[in-house]
This record gives C-alpha cells, sequence and structure tokens, in this order.
C-alpha cells in the first residue's frame, strides 16, 4: 500500500496575547485554530482542541505575560493536549520567553530557572521553539531540539533611522550589553547608512535585588549627540530611565530609549513619562493595556517577522537567511 501525505499547518493562539496571534494569522493567511480554554474556579487551567489535529504541523502561540505562570501553564497544557491528540510536530512559539532573566547563579542557592522552563517544555511533548531576542542567546543551548531565534533589531533600527538625523551613539544601558549595541549599529548603518558611535553605562545594582539599579558613569562620547539606549527588556524602567538622565546630564542632544519587550511593570509608565527621553520604541511581543500607554511610547507589530518564520519552518527552508544571520 502507498499513501502519500500531506502537510498541514494549524495555528492556536493561548490567552496571552490574542492581538498579536491574530495579526500572524492575518499574515499567514492561516485561521486560528478553535481550541477551548478554560479555567476552574481553583485556578487549573482546561484545554480541549475543537477540531482533529492528527497528523498537523501545530503551532502554540503564548506569549509569557503577566500572570505569567499562568500563561506558561496554559502554553504547556496546550502543548501536552496536542501531543496527545496525535499532532505530527508541535512547535512552542513564545514571542517572550518567561524567566529568562534567570539564566545563572548570580548567587549562591539560587535556581537557573530559563533551564527550567525549557525541560518543561521538552517534557510537555515540544519539538521546536521560535522565541523573540532572548535575554543572552545561550539560553538556546539548554534546549535539545531546533530553537528558532528571531530578533526584532532590523526593524527597531529601520523605524529610528526614520527618525534621527546627524551624529547618533547607540548606547548599551549596562555593560553586558554590548553585543546588542553594536548589532544595533551595524544594522541601522546596513539599513540607513547612518554610522553609529558605541557607548555604555556603568550601571550598578546593590547585591540581593531585583528592579533596582543605578547609572553611575558614561564610557563613550554623547556631548552633543542623539543618544539610543537599546536593551531588549524594559520591565520597571529603573535602569533606562537612571541612563537617560545621566545621558542628559553629559550634554546629550536627546534620548530614544529601544527595546523589544515591553514588560512594563509597576512604575514603569510613570517613570518613563517624566523621564526627558524623547521617544520609546517597543513591539508587541508582550500585550500593552491602557494603564501602561503614555505618550511617549511607540508599539511595532513583530508579526510580519513571527510569520515570515512559522511559513519558513513549516516549508522546511532557513529561517536564518530571513536575518541574514543576524538572528544568533
Amino acid at each position: 500500500m502507498e499513501l502519500i501525505t500531506k502537510k498541514k499547518l494549524m495555528l492556536f493562539a493561548g490567552r496571552g496575547n490574542v492581538g498579536l496571534s491574530e495579526e500572524i494569522s492575518e499574515c499567514l493567511k492561516v485561521p486560528l485554530g478553535e481550541v477551548v480554554l478554560s479555567t476552574f474556579a481553583n485556578g487549573e487551567i482546561y484545554c480541549r482542541y475543537g477540531e482533529s489535529i492528527r497528523g498537523a504541523d501545530v503551532f502554540i502561540i503564548q506569549s509569557h505575560c503577566d500572570p505569567i505562570n499562568d500563561r506558561l501553564w496554559e502554553q504547556l497544557i496546550m502543548i501536552d493536549a496536542a501531543k496527545r491528540a496525535s499532532a505530527k510536530r508541535i512547535t512552542a512559539v513564545c514571542p517572550f520567553y518567561g524567566y529568562a532573566r534567570q539564566d545563572r547563579k548570580a548567587e549562591g542557592r539560587e535556581p537557573i530557572t530559563a533551564r527550567l522552563v525549557a525541560d518543561v517544555l521538552t517534557t510537555a511533548g515540544v519539538d521546536r521553539v521560535i522565541t523573540v531576542d532572548l535575554h543572552t542567546g545561550q539560553i538556546q543551548g539548554f534546549f535539545d531540539m531546533p530553537v528558532d531565534h528571531l530578533t526584532a533589531v532590523p526593524m527597531l533600527a529601520e523605524y529610528l533611522g526614520e527618525k534621527v538625523p546627524g551624529e547618533v551613539t547607540i548606547v548599551s544601558p549596562d555593560a553586558g550589553g554590548g553585543k546588542l549595541a553594536r548589532r544595533f549599529a551595524n544594522c541601522l548603518t546596513n539599513s540607513t547608512g547612518i554610522q553609529g558611535d558605541l557607548a555604555f553605562i556603568d550601571k550598578r545594582r546593590p547585591k540581593g535585588t531585583h528592579n533596582v539599579a543605578e547609572a553611575q558613569d558614561v564610557v563613550g562620547v554623547v556631548q552633543g549627540r542623539t543618544c539610543v539606549l537599546i536593551d531588549d527588556i524594559i520591565d520597571t524602567a529603573g535602569t533606562v530611565t537612571s541612563a537617560a538622565n545621566l545621558l542628559m546630564e553629559r550634554g546629550a542632544k536627546e534620548v530614544y530609549v529601544l527595546a523589544t519587550h515591553g514588560v512594563l511593570s509597576g512604575p514603569a509608565a510613570e517613570r518613563l513619562t517624566k523621564s526627558p527621553v524623547r521617544e520609546v520604541v517597543i513591539t508587541n511581543t508582550l500585550p500593552t493595556p491602557p494603564e501602561k500607554t503614555f505618550d511617549k511610547l511607540t508599539v511595532l507589530s513583530i508579526a510580519p517577522i513571527i510569520a515570515d518564520a512559522l511559513d519558513a519552518v513549516f516549508e522546511d527552508t532557513s529561517v536564518s537567511e530571513i536575518f541574514r544571520g543576524d538572528n544568533t
């Protein structure tokens, strides 16, 4: 007996970032599949696919946003349900990968939670992971499966290139972000021809604290220049607002803040509104509810980039070619 099989792409969305999932669906011209998701009175999550997914290439889209533990568990449960429903291949699409900042032990007796998330995704039954701008690229090594690491850096660089004429300095808010700053500067040059110098902030974080950081000094030329602070995540905005204040004190002409993931926890919106920052640019890897929006905020859509990657994975073509290899 001979049987010629056909590949079938099916998209399903968790409740973490429905707007982004719908945009990805529109870009791919593939409707979101039917899935019932609900929460029991005691907080347990229920999932049931409303159509057959047997033999399908299933992509489960979920941003690990607030409440992060519920969203992570919801994706795990959706993966388990897909595995038990005989999906041929299951890809977890995580525009924002939760716990990515806990990728090493900074002090004794701490967990490496980024690895734990990788382990539970693997145990749930996922075959592949697609994510955007991990806190550190080394997190890909926590998986024993293909990981497609997408990046919003070229898109951010292209947007900024239309706004900032003259001399530009790309500033990393800490010494560890130098690689990201250099990648951004290269993308800015390639897309717009603007040559950006590099600088970084000497930042201090009190031992044993979280979301507390102070900018101490600037290494690099910022006097009279447009400064662009580039980071992967804006959480409480303490780091970037402290850095922006320091840059203006050192004679910067104006300051832009760019980041892929706008967590914008707690006082972030208020801090950024009161800061000397001219504009804050993020992507929609995480939803931005009305209470987190403010006049200086611009949100770019990452949906076309994710959709191109999903199409490449489904058709077994190169994802790296989408970014010309600049997505490691």
